[in-house]
């Protein structure tokens, strides 16, 4: 059997892990939940990954930041899910491309709508789900 030092490293091919060592390496997918309830709100690096809420009564105006401004790896994925009654406008920022959508911007119309963007390229978003109007 591997150790945890081997385990850690992956240095050993030929030998099997068990799952007490291997435990502290694999856990259960936990996603991030960041809550917001403006009608404004521009992701941050720490929504790589996570799960933004938002939650108004109002219309909503969701911006996808360029690059130059947070840098998201490539294959970044980050869920947008409307808990509220207002709409949800997601757009791209300056020089952001984001497909999926016409015009450049998606709309989540509907309370409990969902949707995935997804880092294709450096300034290139797509967005994929529930987005039932364009912008």
């Amino acid at each position: 059997l591997a150790t945890d030092g081997e385990t850690a490293t992956g240095s050993d091919t030929a030998r099997a892990v068990t799952p007490a060592n291997v435990k502290s390496y694999y856990s259960p997918i936990k996603r991030t939940i960041n809550a917001q309830t403006g009608t404004t709100y521009t992701l941050v690096i720490g929504d790589a990954g996570a799960v933004v809420t938002c939650a108004n009564s109002g219309s909503i105006a969701l911006t996808i930041p360029p690059n130059s401004g947070v840098a998201f790896d490539t294959g970044t994925q980050v869920d947008i899910v409307n808990k509220g009654a207002g709409i949800i406008t997601v757009t791209g920022g300056s020089g952001v491309t984001l497909n999926g959508v016409s015009t450049g911007g998606g709309a989540l119309n509907a309370q409990w709508a969902a949707v995935s963007l997804v880092k294709i390229g450096t300034d290139e978003w797509v967005m994929l789900g529930a987005h039932a109007a364009v912008a």
